[in-house]
């Protein structure tokens, strides 16, 4: 590499991006920003600053990884959510916008001002941490099976300084016992096993117990919509991410198993993207 300014690295960067990136010039100033750890208006103020030796071998060596696909999240080891800075390894899927939509639906719901509200299959503890934030008042339990994964979430909640919210290790429902919530939020695993977009993009270095499940992707979301009813209060809501393509059966299995006002919710980019129902009967 021999460009020695901020706009010479970039350029450089995005051209050897070209062909393994969607988005080659912002993964490009993304990295550099963290190498030299200045903000994004430093890269319009100052184009011409020098860089450093030692900052032209670590970029070009992160440069060299986004190359082979790993995630930008992944080589910098955060990603924002909701305006919250996340860190993020291999161990969970890395925080996307389009998860921001059920945070947002979920925030409008007419819920008790201290509200109990389960987090299922929390990952970073991105939806956990971005509802404790804006409801301080809420008690906020998140719930992962994976080890890793929860000390994950609670590394980012020490950061953040968020007392509000309770994360522990758990198989679906396994350690709530006998507790009822107001509100259950989940982003479970819903990919078929054989879909093609297993092989692209950020997936490949994501596990894959975070995002395949059986039954045409729906096994997960049909064991936290049956065995919901018995955790929820009456009246309380279930608000699931899920794919595009997967809104009808949500819906049915929600109607097959006596929830009321069902609804789905779109994206930002106008695709089927998170289900709601309302539990109004008695605990089965």
């Amino acid at each position: 590499m021999t460009a020695q300014t901020v706009a010479q690295a970039i350029a450089w960067a995005t051209q050897l991006l070209k062909d393994t990136s969607d988005s080659p010039k912002l993964d490009s100033e993304v990295l550099l920003l963290h190498v030299i750890n200045k903000p994004k208006s430093y890269l319009f103020a100052w184009p011409d600053s020098e860089l450093s030796d030692e900052q032209q071998v670590e970029y070009c060596k992160l440069i060299k990884r986004r190359q082979v696909g790993e995630p930008v999240a992944h080589i910098i080891g955060e990603r924002e959510f909701w305006s919250l800075p996340l860190e993020v390894n291999p161990s969970t899927l890395i925080p996307r916008p389009d998860t921001e939509t059920l945070v947002e639906y979920a925030l409008d719901l007419a819920l008790p001002e201290h509200a109990e509200v389960l987090d299922l299959g929390t990952g970073t503890g991105a939806i956990a941490l971005a509802l404790a934030s804006e409801k301080p008042q809420w008690h906020i339990t998140a719930l992962d099976f994976s080890v890793d994964a929860v000390a994950l979430a609670k590394r980012n909640q020490l950061k953040l300084g968020f007392e509000n919210v309770h994360i522990e290790q758990s198989n679906w429902y396994s350690a709530v016992g006998d507790c009822k919530f107001d509100l259950i939020v989940s982003n479970p695993p819903y990919i078929e096993q054989d879909d093609q977009h297993l092989s692209q993009g950020d997936v490949r270095f994501e596990p894959l117990s975070a995002l395949v499940a059986d039954d045409a992707g729906m096994a997960d979301i049909k064991v936290i919509i049956s065995q919901g009813r018995k955790h929820l209060n009456q009246g309380g809501y279930v608000l699931i991410e899920h794919g595009y393509q997967q809104a009808t059966k949500l819906q049915q299995y929600f109607a097959q198993m006596s929830y009321s006002n069902i609804l789905t919710i779109k994206d930002m980019a106008g695709c089927d993207r998170v289900t709601l129902a309302q539990w109004l009967g008695e605990s089965p």
